[in-house]
């Protein structure tokens, strides 16, 4: 996914109080402030994250030579507990490379092409508004160069506090989700140029499902979760929980609300708690499954060395695309096919794919041989754009960092020999 934006999300709760919340959420940080910094580089960076005004997060690198982890900041404001080590988190739209892994599979095994449309596979379920899903391919689906609009925008109708709780419980189907976006106009020509779209993935999971018969989600789990052993990674469902251990997400929403006075008004700059799953975006192919940093490691480990997808197959997923600089976006990004590349400043990148949804952002990123892994959880979101935009760049330097302070054996190649195979 690209930077997520402070209210761009992708993807029963407990009410913050008002000011009052604010208020902890500040001490409680104040508790764990720089005046005890580490010599630990990771635990250093990872401090910094909490800095810029994350409540909480979690680091965990995966190498030949053992694991490393750092948490920092607190996984419960009311309480004060620390973020609990080996948690469950929302990995949002990293769920996006899973089922482009399945996809490209099916690929491989000749059940379908990255050049049949849309349309072959679901006639007559991309229509509307001037889309056309046989102008569209499978392969412009996963890389983001459909131009079909986003549905997202559609099921948030109020991007408040009193928004997120009122309609966190609804549910829609993928062919719902689809026809939301079917009201809209094309963003641009099918193939013409990038931009990000859930939309995408949810007709990416309705096509696995017309291929095989089965749902993406048992698809997922038969071709990656059970080979890997990924035993605490799933698709929750209609289920909004997050299995214990794990820290609570919050978000922060820009206007305060009204209320007659009542308690349960959120002033701005306060946070919502909201590890309940938003269910009108958190329940599909396009962000919905709930892994572990260890599970998100060893799955893009063993993609990347080659484990998940015949040689041809993981080409076609490392052949990108520019993705236009956004704030807080590693200028020189780039999208294959339901993965991203992002560059080091020692040369060479990364490849991984973020998620995001109200008060979550995994950001997990992976050397191009797989043999060193980084996932990073954060337990917010902002409300603005600058401070997002601070957080996203905590994050990408600490897996920098991370990935160029690595040892000298296992650092990115220089420039061009790791990089991504740029599409023509």
């Amino acid at each position: 996914m690209p930077t997520p934006t402070p209210l761009t999300v992708r993807s029963g709760a407990l009410r913050t109080g008002a000011a009052g919340t604010a208020l902890l959420a500040l001490a409680l940080l104040g508790t764990l402030s720089p005046a005890h910094a580490t010599a630990d580089p990771l635990q250093r960076d990872a401090d910094a994250v909490r800095d810029s005004g994350v409540t909480g997060v979690s680091v965990r690198v995966d190498s030949p030579r053992g694991v490393r982890t750092a948490r920092s900041g607190v996984g419960d404001l009311r309480t004060g507990a620390p973020v609990p080590p080996g948690e469950y988190i929302r990995i949002g739209s990293t769920t996006k490379t899973y089922v482009a892994t399945v996809l490209l599979q099916l690929v491989g095994e000749g059940r379908l092409s990255l050049e049949d449309s849309v349309d072959r596979w679901l006639p007559g379920v991309v229509r509307g508004s001037g889309n056309d899903g046989r102008r569209v391919s499978v392969r412009q689906l996963l890389q983001h160069t459909s131009g079909l609009p986003d549905y997202i925008a559609d099921v948030v109708p109020d991007m408040s506090a009193a928004g997120y709780l009122k309609h966190r419980s609804t549910t829609y189907s993928s062919r719902q989700r689809v026809a939301f976006a079917m009201t809209h106009p094309p963003v641009f020509a099918p193939g013409t140029r990038w931009e990000y779209s859930n939309t995408n993935y949810i007709l990416a999971g309705m096509v696995i499902e017309a291929v095989t018969g089965r749902s993406w989600d048992r698809e997922v789990e038969a071709r990656i979760l059970r080979p890997l052993r990924l035993t605490r990674t799933y698709a929750p469902g209609d289920d909004p929980r997050l299995p214990r251990p794990h820290a609570r997400n919050y978000q922060q929403f820009e206007a305060a609300e009204t209320g007659s006075g009542s308690s349960s008004a959120s002033a701005p700059g306060s946070f919502t708690d909201t590890t309940l799953a938003y269910l009108p975006f958190d329940g599909d192919a396009d962000g919905s499954l709930i892994s572990t940093a260890a599970d998100t490691d060893r799955f893009f480990s063993a993609l990347l060395g080659g484990r998940l997808l015949a040689p041809a197959q993981l080409a076609e997923m490392r052949r990108t695309v520019a993705v236009p600089d956004t704030p807080g976006e590693v200028p020189g990004s780039r999208y294959g096919l339901g993965l991203a590349w992002t560059p080091l400043s020692c040369g060479g990148g990364y490849w991984g794919h973020s998620g995001s949804g109200f008060g979550f952002l995994a950001w997990p990123a992976t050397t191009g041989d797989g043999r060193l892994a980084v996932t990073v959880a954060a337990h917010s979101r902002p409300a603005d754009e600058k401070t997002a935009t601070r957080q996203i760049d905590a994050i990408t330097a600490l897996v920098d960092h991370t990935l160029c302070g690595a040892e000298p054996q296992h650092r990115p190649r220089p420039r061009g020999s790791d990089g991504p195979g740029d599409r023509t």
